[in-house]
């Protein structure tokens, strides 16, 4: 390819030069998940200056855990080495069962976490929604009254945080021209393959003028709409993403490190999947959301939006994304609910990246991961059987 960014891999001197176009697929994204700032222009997410939440250490042998899956006899050490992991960290009664480093990665390396960066920005819509600055029942043109010209039109806040809108939004990784392919090209990852394609988010929100069901009728995966809900929350507080981020969320969290935001060309951090963060920081994250909203005797997030994140959620058939790994599943307030039986709830994104938190057995797990594949229903269910087994075996 001609179109390439001017550096190599430092580890590997004289390996091929990194192709811009390509840089987030395999086998590139083994290196550079771990290593965005080098690529595209980010904005800092500011942990502020007070001291890091503490992560109370009580760990436990978890390698020769041992389950059935896919009608084979499994072991967590065997997942971890099939599964193109980059970390793993789990969490039970408030510590840190396990942390596992591969590929590289570092307690102080920022990973790129794809489509768990929504649940990090509805999480803040749930800080301001409690707070009275943002009301879920308004419509979106309340707040971005250049919406009136789209399809967006009488869709409400709600409906973009549980991506119900009902507006015309392909989602197809692979394709090269689809709605996905030129949010690439819009926020600044590639480069734009039509010179007549939007040059940022916002230009690429207002050119969806088409709807395929009314707003509220089904729930359709729109990466899009983490990004309306996003400028939503800039409108009501007039500040930019990554700050209100750092200030809402990161700061009070306790984080132990800066994070950041990748940025379009007009400065706006792409709110629907480029978020990163170290791996302690999605476990203070996780153990956040375990606690109600609360963490280091800190409120942070009201409980009662906390608890609303299942609790609301209604049954959803959904096609497309995930269908295959959450059969029974519901998407609310920009969280995966597994359902069923379960009062789990997910942060997930594309290439293996997965929080899962589960309030009723005081346990969440955080897996960053460089498939080889944007999504895999076998390796998604892998890592929840993997889950799973550690959670049993902790909870027995």
């Amino acid at each position: 390819m001609t179109d390439a960014y001017p550096f190599r891999d430092p580890l590997r001197p004289g390996a091929p030069i990194i192709p811009r176009q390509d840089w987030d697929r395999a086998p590139w994204n083994r290196w550079t998940f771990q290593h965005v700032r080098e690529l595209v222009p980010t904005a800092q997410v500011w942990r502020g200056p007070g001291p890091a939440s503490p992560l109370p250490v009580a760990h436990r042998h978890i390698d020769e855990i041992s389950y059935d899956h896919n009608g084979k006899r499994e072991t967590i050490a065997g997942f971890l080495d099939s599964s193109f992991n980059d970390g793993l960290l789990v969490l039970h009664g408030g510590n840190v069962i396990a942390e596992r480093y591969q590929n590289g990665m570092t307690p102080q390396t920022l990973h790129l976490s794809q489509s768990v960066a929504k649940s990090v920005v509805g999480t803040v819509a749930g800080i301001l929604i409690g707070r009275g600055i943002v009301d879920p029942d308004a419509p979106v043109t309340h707040y971005l009254p250049d919406l009136h010209a789209t399809a967006y039109r009488g869709a409400t806040v709600q409906h973009v945080l549980d991506m119900t809108s009902g507006v015309v939004f392909d989602e197809t990784y692979a394709a090269i021209d689809s709605h996905m392919a030129m949010i690439d090209a819009a926020s600044g990852w590639k480069e734009r393959r039509d010179q007549a394609w939007p040059a940022s988010v916002w230009e690429l929100i207002l050119t969806l003028k088409q709807a395929e069901c009314g707003h509220g009728a089904s729930f359709r995966y729109r990466s899009i709409e983490t990004d309306i809900l996003s400028f939503v929350l800039q409108s009501a507080t007039a500040t930019p993403l990554a700050e209100l981020v750092s200030r809402e969320l990161w700061a009070p969290m306790g984080a132990g490190e800066d994070a950041c935001f990748t940025v379009d060309s007009a400065g706006y951090a792409l709110g629907d999947g480029g978020f990163n963060a170290t791996l302690q920081d999605y476990g203070r994250f996780a153990l956040m959301h375990l606690r109600r909203g609360e963490i280091n005797g800190k409120r942070v997030v009201p409980s009662a939006w906390i608890d609303e994140i299942t609790t609301g959620a209604q049954p959803t058939l959904f096609g497309g994304i995930y269908h295959d790994v959450l059969p029974n599943g519901a998407y609310h307030n920009q969280f995966w609910i597994e359902g069923g039986n379960s009062a789990a709830y997910m942060a997930r994104g594309v290439f293996g990246q997965m929080i899962y938190i589960d309030p009723a057995t005081d346990f969440a797990a955080v897996i960053l991961s460089s498939w080889p594949e944007f999504v895999s229903t076998e390796r998604s269910l892998a890592a929840l059987a993997a889950i799973k087994a550690i959670r049993s075996t902790l909870v027995s």
